[in-house]
């Protein structure tokens, strides 16, 4: 059986990153590599980890398109559920998010809202499902 073990985001500051996380949504640094090259946290089942731009580059011979907060996000999100929405968002932009979507409730009864970490990736807040 095959199962989905991590996401990397390719990010400007592995640090930094983590950093955000922590202080956004309340995760905890699980590691981070002595050259600061590559660090996870505690998400539950499935890791969220970072790896520096320069790391990937090494790893990608042909390059890659790099996250950015100008223009639009990328097709493809991060999704954390949560009870509380709106104080989640909330805390998300005071520790440096960029509001996309306030709070709206779905036709089948989901809460959801979205913002931008730092480097540009989407992330969407919701309740859960079931």
């Amino acid at each position: 059986m095959i199962k989905f073990a991590y996401t990397i985001l390719y990010v400007k500051d592995v640090t930094q990153s983590i950093t955000f996380y922590e202080n956004a949504f309340g995760f905890k640094r699980k590691f981070i590599s002595p050259d600061h090259e590559y660090g996870e946290l505690v998400t539950g089942d499935t890791v969220l980890s970072f790896a520096a731009i320069t790391l990937a580059n090494t790893n990608l011979s042909d390059g890659f398109v790099e996250s950015s907060t100008k223009g639009k996000p990328f097709g493809i999100e991060i999704g954390f559920a949560t009870e509380n929405v709106p104080e989640t968002f909330d805390n998300a932009i005071k520790a440096g998010a960029i509001a996309v979507e306030k709070a709206k409730t779905k036709p089948w009864g989901q809460v959801v809202a979205y913002v931008r970490d730092p480097d540009g990736f989407l992330i969407e807040l919701c309740t859960p499902m079931g």
